[in-house]
Parts: structure tokens; sequence; C-alpha cells
């Protein structure tokens, strides 16, 4: 079994990291509180999807929007 196996396409990679991008900064802009930490975490979250193309809620539920 493959532990990184790519099942998103390439327009919602692009689309992750780009959400990922704004996310990331939220503590250095507004603070250090819960909401903005948790926006960076998610952020964190999405750029490894975008950067890795595996997501590991498709891959619980059998989705891949891969065109083979």
């Amino acid at each position: 079994m493959k532990l990184l196996v790519t099942n998103q396409n390439n327009s919602e990679r692009i689309a992750r990291f780009i959400i990922s991008i704004f996310l990331i900064p939220a503590p250095f802009i507004y603070g250090y509180e819960l909401f903005s930490i948790a926006q960076a975490v998610v952020g964190g979250v999405l750029l490894f999807n975008s950067i890795s193309g595996m997501c590991a809620i498709y891959r619980i539920f059998g989705a891949n929007t891969c065109k083979y």
C-alpha cells in the first residue's frame, strides 16, 4: 500500500494552494488568537494537500478526482 497516492486533479491543487497562501499568515496579521491560529493550521493542511496531491479525506471516502 502506497502512503501518498495522488487523488486530486491539477485545478483543485492550484485552488488549494491559492487558498493556503491567504490562510497561513493569519496569525501575523490578526494576532495570535485561536481563530487565526486555526486558519493557519487549515492553510498548512491545504498547502500539504496542494504540494503532495493527496487528500486524506478523499482517501478515507475513496474519492479520486484525477483523470487517467
